[in-house]
């Protein structure tokens, strides 16, 4: 049988991930990369090390762990500082699939000689009668993680394997307690690896390396102060709890406009968007679209968004511009927007670089206005 290498996290989806194939007689490798390590010594949710030693023990596997911190500092940290820093919102989990994981799992790969990478990522690989490679999403929606899947190329998706497609979380969790893991009931990590305690804008203070805009105003979309806010860093579009302001109804963050540092608020209403445009695309289930081309989708514009369906049209190099067939709300600059077709496979997607807002207008209204 192949040889295959699996990125074991210390995590129940990995464990079995990795049994799985060696129940299926591939002969299994179990690796761990280490991406990152606190002030306090405390390993990320990604990365501990010991768990997945003692995983790997359990099903008989050679086990390796390789470091890459300073990869992981350069191509996922510093870039996600930066974004808050600017006001956006990103998706280091995304880059770190490609940019670390991926590519760093297929070097090892190479060097210990062996034909495929595996993860428990719930999603499945699948090959396209194009010839193109693709994912596609869970059976179980529930812990579909193809969102953050998008930036994978054809060279990794040709090379990888993800047995975890077809079950549930439970499914799992029984096959780890019945195989005697320790991992069995251990809970999900619900933050990003390298912020253990949730807080975001404590961690960026401490690891960047220049002025931070502090304290600034909360405006309305005429410019009005409303009052201030505690510096941009705190916030993210969409957000209504914790913003420290009254105004004697919901108020929801519309945008953050970094460059004067200013946070415009608004109604619920004010942040749905009926176009947005993306940039830094990546295709999976088709080539790259030629300019002025258009293509239906279903585009989740955030990793728990459940969708809606849009047109894309390519409007540049490496652009495209979606208009939504429903508008939705709180698309935020940083995010990736991730397009599937309608059988839950992905078509690809991109960075969210512009967002178009609205009136709750139905689709045939957006095409009659664009129109004119």
């Amino acid at each position: 049988m192949p040889k295959v290498i699996v990125g074991m996290s210390g995590g129940v989806d990995s464990a079995v991930a990795a049994y799985l194939l060696k129940q299926q007689g591939y002969d299994v490798i179990g690796v761990t990369l280490r991406t990152w390590i606190g002030e306090d010594g405390q390993e990320g949710r990604c990365c501990e090390i010991e768990d997945a030693k003692d995983t790997a023990r359990l099903i008989g596997i050679p086990f390796h762990a390789f470091n890459c911190i300073s990869d992981f500092e350069d191509r996922v940290i510093k870039p996600f500082i930066d974004d808050y820093v600017n006001g956006l919102t990103p998706n280091p989990c995304v880059v770190c699939n490609r940019a670390i994981k991926w590519d760093k799992l297929l070097y090892y790969a190479d060097v210990l000689q062996a034909d495929y990478v595996a993860t428990g990522h719930y999603a499945s690989v699948i090959k396209l009668d194009n010839g193109r490679y693709t994912v596609k999403k869970a059976l179980h929606a529930e812990k579909d993680q193809t969102y953050m899947l998008y930036k994978l190329t054809q060279q990794q998706l040709k090379r990888t394997l993800m047995p975890l497609g077809g079950y549930s979380k439970q499914q799992v969790r029984e096959i780890a307690e019945k195989a005697g893991f320790s991992v069995a009931s251990k809970p999900d990590s619900q933050e990003i690896c390298f912020v253990v305690d949730g807080d975001y804008a404590d961690f960026i203070k401490s690891h960047c390396d220049k002025d931070i805009s502090d304290v600034g105003n909360f405006v309305d979309e005429d410019g009005k102060v409303l009052g201030r806010h505690k510096g941009i860093i705190h916030y993210t579009v969409g957000q209504r709890k914790g913003l420290g302001i009254a105004l004697g109804r919901p108020a929801y963050i519309k945008k953050i406009c970094a460059g004067n540092n200013e946070i415009v608020l608004g109604t619920a209403d004010e942040t749905y968007c009926r176009e947005i445009v993306c940039r830094d695309l990546n295709f999976m289930s088709i080539p790259e679209l030629t300019d002025g081309e258009k293509l239906r989708c279903h585009i989740k514009v955030r990793h728990r968004h459940p969708g809606q369906f849009a047109e894309i049209e390519k409007i540049g190099k490496d652009k495209v511009r979606a208009v939504f067939e429903e508008p939705v709300r709180s698309a935020a600059p940083g995010q990736s927007a991730v397009f599937y077709d309608e059988d839950g496979a992905l078509v690809g997607g991109g960075v969210i670089s512009d967002v178009i807002f609205c009136k709750r207008l139905s689709y045939s209204e957006v095409i009659n206005e664009n129109n004119g």
